[in-house]
C-alpha cells in the first residue's frame, strides 16, 4: 500500500533549520538563498572575500547595494512570496524576525518525514480511545507538592501504548519521495488572540515581538514571521503497510492488546479528532471576526464530510497547529480538562484568566489578508 498526502492549507513540516538574514536576499517578490560555497570560491580570488566576512559577522542583513549581484548570479534556489506585498512588508521587520523556517529537505529535495503524520494518527488514536474516567486519574496524579512533570503518560500508556507496546505498531510508513522546490512559497504567518472588552465581550487583537498585543485593526503593527511553507495543492506519496502477524494470538498476548488496529479503524480516528478540532477554530474565528478564517475552516468541514467512510482522512499535522492539534483531548472548555490544566505552572495563569483557552492561533495570511490555520492536509491509503 502507498499513502498519498495532499496539502489544503499552507503546511510547514520542518527539520529545525531556518535561514538566517545573511544567508538569502529578497528581490525580485522573492528569496534567493545564497549559494555561499560558490560565493566563498569566487571571492577567495580576489581582495573582498574578507569585507564579505566581515559584514556576515556583523551585519544583520546583507547590504543589497554592495552584494546584491549575489542574489541574481548566485542564488541556490529561489522561494517568491505568496504576494508581492509581503516584500515591503519583510523590509519593515526586524532582523531578529527575519529567520526563516525552512520545509524538511535532504539530498535528493523536500520531503515529508513520516513522523509528522505518524504523531497525528497517535493524537487522533488517544483522543478516540478517551474516556471520562481518565480525568479522574489525571487529577490523581496533580495532588501533592510536586506534580508530575508528565502527568499524562500514564494515560496515553493505558490507551494507546508507549514504546514497545503502541497500538500503532500495526502499521509503518515511511518518508515520503522527494519532490521538487518549485512546490514552495513563504508565507506570511502572525499569531492572533482573544481581548476581554468587558460584559463577556470578546474581539480580536494580534500579539507583537515586545509581547504585547494591538487592536485588531491594526494588524500591521503586529510581529510577523515569514515560513517556508507547502503551498495548497502539493502531493507528496509514499509507502505504507500493514503488519499482519501482529494479528495472532501469540503477538497479541505479547503485546497486551485484545485485537490489531487496522487501518479503517485508525482514518476513522482521525476524522474524529479533525472534525472535533475544526469545530473549536470555526468558533473562535465567529468569536474574533475572522471571516475569511471561518469560510476556509467550513471548506475544510465540507471535506471531511465528502470523505467519511472512505480510504481518506482529515489531518492537521507540522508546525503552526497549537494546543489543539496535539493534545489528545481538544475539549478544553471542560471543568475537568481546566481544573487539570490549572494545576501546570505553564498553563495555569492562562485557565486563570477565564478567557477560552488556548486564546491564540496562528493565522496564515494569504494576499496580505488574514486568511487561514496551517497544517492542514488530506491523507489517501491506496493499493
Amino acid at each position: 500500500m502507498r499513502y498519498h498526502v495532499t496539502c489544503l492549507t499552507p503546511t510547514l513540516v520542518g527539520d529545525g533549520q531556518k535561514l538566517a538574514p545573511v544567508d538569502y536576499m529578497v528581490w525580485k517578490d522573492q528569496v534567493n538563498v545564497l549559494d555561499q560555497r560558490r560565493i566563498f570560491k569566487l571571492l577567495a580570488k580576489g581582495p573582498r572575500l574578507d569585507t564579505y566576512l566581515t559584514q556576515i559577522k556583523k551585519a544583520e542583513k546583507l547590504d543589497f547595494d554592495n552584494w546584491g549581484g549575489f542574489a541574481q548570479n548566485f542564488p541556490l534556489r529561489r522561494i517568491p512570496f505568496e504576494h508581492a506585498s509581503l516584500a515591503a512588508t519583510w523590509e519593515r521587520q526586524r532582523a531578529d524576525a527575519l529567520f526563516v523556517p525552512t520545509f524538511a529537505a535532504g539530498v535528493a529535495g523536500p520531503y515529508l518525514p513520516a513522523s509528522a503524520i505518524r504523531g497525528a494518527l497517535h493524537t487522533a488514536l488517544l483522543f478516540s480511545r478517551w474516556h471520562d474516567g481518565l480525568w479522574k486519574q489525571l487529577a490523581e496524579r496533580m495532588e501533592g507538592d510536586r506534580p508530575p512533570r508528565r502527568p499524562a503518560e500514564p494515560v496515553e500508556d493505558q490507551t494507546v501504548g508507549l514504546e514497545g507496546h503502541s497500538r500503532l505498531r500495526s502499521f509503518g510508513l515511511a518518508d515520503s519521495a522527494a519532490i521538487a522546490s518549485t512546490s514552495f512559497k513563504i508565507y506570511l504567518v502572525r499569531v492572533s488572540t482573544l481581548i476581554a472588552r468587558g460584559e463577556g465581550r470578546l474581539e480580536l487583537g494580534w500579539k507583537t515581538a515586545q509581547r504585547t498585543t494591538v487592536d485588531g485593526r491594526r494588524v500591521d503593527d503586529a510581529s510577523a514571521q515569514f515560513c517556508e511553507m507547502a503551498a495548497p495543492g502539493t502531493a507528496f506519496e509514499g509507502p505504507w503497510f500493514q503488519r499482519k502477524f501482529l494479528a495472532e494470538a501469540d503477538w497479541l498476548r505479547a503485546l497486551r492488546w485484545k485485537t490489531a488496529l487496522d487501518a479503517q479503524a485508525i482514518l476513522e480516528a482521525a476524522n474524529a479528532f479533525s472534525e472535533k478540532v475544526l469545530s473549536f477554530h470555526k468558533v473562535y474565528a465567529q468569536t474574533a471576526g475572522l471571516k475569511t478564517v471561518e469560510h476556509t475552516v467550513n471548506q475544510l468541514e465540507q471535506r471531511l464530510a465528502q470523505i467519511r467512510g472512505t480510504t481518506d482522512c482529515l489531518l492537521p499535522i507540522g508546525w503552526g497547529g497549537g494546543f489543539l492539534s496535539k493534545a489528545g483531548n481538544p475539549s478544553t472548555g471542560d471543568e475537568g480538562y481546566r481544573a487539570v490544566l490549572r494545576s501546570l505552572p505553564y498553563y495555569g495563569r492562562a485557565i486563570q484568566t477565564g478567557l477560552p483557552f488556548p486564546k491564540t492561533r496562528r493565522i496564515v495570511f494569504l494576499n496580505g489578508m488574514p486568511a487561514t490555520l496551517p497544517g492542514w492536509i488530506q491523507l489517501e491509503l491506496s493499493n
